[in-house]
Parts: structure tokens; sequence; C-alpha cells
């Protein structure tokens, strides 16, 4: 028994242990309500609401390039009504999920990463476990919960708005009438072009907040440090959303 003992690979198993010793943590600040819950409404403003216009601007000209693209690729080829086929699909189901995660991604995941590190070098988290509070339930959870849940509503906006824009658009500049567009933007719809969106946002926000907090968490040397867990959060959380995309593809479609 001893020789089995000393033959496992501490690595392995000291690795086991410490997913086992997180997984409690983050269970147990989950289940802490009184905690985060006051904090919960005040982050769903800050990275949620504070991101719309964000989304708006990127969903205006998306909808715009992407129309005008359309019509390009199907002149002489197609019927042009099938632009708003094109349009309303890669809007709902791609461009909209995944450009405005990314563009949240810079803003969301440096703001937690440069927040949670500006208080842990300042020592700040240290003085939260001194009060009895944990860091994980005061800090952490609200954010990534909150994200979680703004992240689709922001990508629903956007969708809205960047149909809304290829509309505008194939209008006025391609003179495509509206009724044209509106044919082919209904004639492949299904339901699941939008749920299967919302879906990919709410992961990609729940990985954009975890990723901004284990950095922040992580920060240390002062200034310096802060500014490269801002950075590391926003690289590592766009290629989780790649990552994430290509995930739900294989899975859902």
């Amino acid at each position: 028994m001893l020789r089995a003992a000393e033959t496992r690979p501490p690595l392995l198993v000291g690795f086991f242990d410490e997913v086992g010793r997180i997984t409690l943590r983050v269970s147990r600040a989950v289940r802490d309500v009184p905690t985060w819950r006051p904090v919960l409404l005040d982050q769903m403003v800050v990275l949620g609401v504070n991101s719309v216009p964000i989304a708006i601007f990127l969903a205006v000209f998306t909808g715009i390039v992407l129309a005008l693209l359309a019509s390009y690729i199907f002149t002489n080829t197609v019927p042009l009504y099938l632009v708003g086929s094109l349009v309303g699909k890669t809007i709902m189901m791609e461009l909209a999920p995944v450009l405005t995660g990314m563009a949240l991604a810079g803003r969301v995941g440096a703001s937690i990463a440069a927040e949670l590190g500006t208080m842990r070098v300042t020592e700040q988290v240290d003085a939260l476990e001194t009060l009895s509070y944990d860091p994980i339930a005061y800090l952490a959870v609200p954010r990534v919960f909150a994200a979680t849940l703004m992240f689709p509503v922001v990508t629903a906006l956007a969708m809205l708005v960047g149909v809304f824009s290829g509309w505008v658009a194939s209008t006025f500049i391609l003179q495509l009438p509206a009724q044209e567009f509106v044919r082919g933007l209904r004639q492949f719809y299904q339901f699941k072009d939008i749920w299967y969106g919302l879906v990919k946002a709410a992961s990609f926000g729940t990985a954009v907040a975890l990723t901004g907090c284990i950095q922040g968490f992580a920060s240390s040397g002062g200034a310096a440090g802060v500014g490269a867990a801002a950075t590391r959060a926003v690289v590592l959380g766009c290629m989780a959303i790649l990552v994430l995309d290509a995930f739900w593809a294989v899975v859902l479609l």
C-alpha cells in the first residue's frame, strides 16, 4: 500500500485537489446569496446597459456592410430579395453574438480585470477577507451572473438593430423594395436562428466575466501587473469566444 501511494503522480493528485478546492469554494460563494445579490443589479447596469451604445454602433454598420456585400455577391446570380435572407441569418446566428461578444470582451473583460486587479494589488481583497467577506461571492459571482444575463440582452438588441440597418441600406442604397427584403427575411427564418445566437451570447458572457475575474485576482506587481492582467483578460476572452462559437456550431447545428 505504501508503495502504491508513493508511486501516485503527485502532479495529478495536486491538480485534482486544487480543482476540488476551487469547486467547493465557488459553490459556497454561489450559495451565499445575501452577499452577492445586492451587487448584482449594479453590475447588470455596468456590464450590460452601459455596453448598449457600442453594441448598437457595431450592429448598424455590420448590417449596412452585410447588405451591400450580399448585393454584390448576388448580382446576376440569384434574386436580389435573398439579401434579406443572408442579412437576417448571418446577423442573428453569427455576427451579432460574436462581434458583440468580442467588443464586450474588450470593454467588460478589461474592466473587470483592471478593477479586481487594482483591488488585489492595493490589498482591498485582503481587507474584505478580514471583514469576513468572501471575495469570490462579493466580487466575482455578481459579475459572472450579470455578464451571463446581460450579454444575451445586448445581443438581442444588436440583432434587431443589425437587421433594421440592413433593411434601410437595402431600401435606400440598393433600391430594393422594402417588401422584397422582408420576403427574403421571412423565407428562411426559423425561431432557432434567434435562440441559437442568444445561447452563444450567454456562454460568451460567462467566459468573458470568468476570464476577467481570474486574471484580476491573479494580478501582482502594481500598475504594470494590472495592465498586463487586463490585456490577458481581453486576449483570452476573445479566444474563449471563438472556441465556444465553434463548439456551439458543432453541438447545436
